[in-house]
């Protein structure tokens, strides 16, 4: 007997499926399945995807500058992952893991390589506050939670230290092996020494900003040394954010064949309540209507983060994967309005609206 078996979903191919689930994991699909189970639930029609993940968020509770509850950016809205990107430090990161275990959205972190992570905006101003030592030790001690490494590199965060908490950063990531994800903004440092130092696995977060300092030079094309990162696989991720993605740079990046490996909210509860990012299916009908297939913007939000992220387990639709599961609807209604984070307005034609989230087999349905 199953514990679970959603009925009637859609695939994006149109095709009606069943799914079924056995303690935590998608046990069958098949286009229908007439077995036994403790949980019937009827999708009637509505799309179905592997659990979303959203690659980078921040919601630390007890942090003051960037926090959100987990659920609130998680499970309420068709997100079963999440990944906090280097809110916390080795200091207080284990206090993280001890509240994000009570959530019912699924909760990873990236470990910020500054003590207290971003408690202030300059945390890498001050590099006695990056012990590696004390880094390697707390990584060790929250394997299954702590993924990744998190260095935020813009003018407001590293004060006169330069490209050194990226040299830092780097040597921690080839101690740990773990994937690094490195936050582009304001120079210095300049994007092109910084992207000099990453390499193919590496992930950029901000990649379609609209500052100086990101991939467009002065004639609106992409640079050079930018899109010889993203062909050599340095992954490019969207990191919405309150100030980090613009229509026309994403637009730019498109018409000449670069497309955001990830697409992630950078979401936190000022961003999310007020603006301009909402929650992930907002930030996923912005790449829509950049041009991007559902399909794409899909497989950006399941596939490629899981990837990056080595989650092994998640995201994807199939047998012995982890029974997460995402279900939506998408409608054409044009009177939905877009914004991105320099004010730029525009109208959609397409809305992805969640309806229901399941986390290893339990189901949460969405209002």
């Amino acid at each position: 007997m199953y514990d679970l078996i959603i009925k009637n979903a859609r695939t994006l191919e149109h095709q009606t499926i069943d799914v079924a689930i056995k303690d935590g994991k998608i046990s069958e699909i098949s286009a229908v399945i007439a077995a036994d189970s403790q949980e019937i639930f009827n999708a009637k029609g509505q799309f179905i995807s592997a659990g979303w993940i959203d690659a980078h968020v921040h919601c630390y509770e007890k942090m003051s500058l960037y926090y959100d509850y987990p659920d609130e950016v998680g499970v309420k809205n068709g997100v079963t992952t999440i990944v906090d990107a280097g809110s916390t430090g080795e200091n207080n990161i284990g206090e993280f893991y001890k509240l994000a275990r009570k959530s019912k959205t699924n909760v990873y972190a990236l470990l910020n390589i500054s003590k207290d992570g971003i408690v202030f905006q300059d945390e890498l101003s001050d590099l006695t506050k990056v012990n590696e030592a004390k880094n390697l030790e707390r990584i060790q001690e929250l394997s299954e939670f702590i993924i990744g490494i998190k260095a935020r590199m813009s003018k407001s965060v590293i004060g006169q230290n330069g490209v050194r908490p990226l040299i830092m950063a780097k040597s921690l990531q080839k101690k740990a092996n773990l994937p690094l994800m490195v936050h582009i903004g304001t120079a210095p440092v300049e994007l092109e020494e910084l992207m000099s130092y990453l390499d193919a696995g590496d992930i950029v977060t901000h990649c379609f900003n609209g500052k100086d300092n990101g991939i467009l030079d002065r004639a609106g094309q992409i640079k050079d040394f930018a899109k010889k990162a993203y062909e050599a696989g340095v992954h490019f991720d969207i990191g919405h954010g309150t100030e980090s993605f613009n229509f026309q740079v994403a637009m730019q990046a498109k018409s000449e064949n670069i497309l955001a490996n990830s697409i992630s909210t950078d979401i936190y509860s000022r961003n999310r309540l007020d603006g301009p990012v909402y929650n992930l299916a907002t930030t996923m009908e912005k790449l829509m209507y950049v041009g991007y297939s559902l399909e794409q913007v899909i497989h950006r939000v399941t596939q490629t983060p899981a990837k990056a992220l080595r989650l092994s387990s998640k995201g994807e639709l199939a047998v012995g994967y982890d029974a997460d599961i995402t279900l939506f609807k998408v409608t054409d209604d044009s009177s939905k309005q877009l914004i991105d984070s320099n004010q730029e307005t525009v109208k959609t034609s397409v809305q992805i609206q969640p309806t229901a989230t399941i986390i290893a087999g339990k189901v949460y349905e969405i209002d």
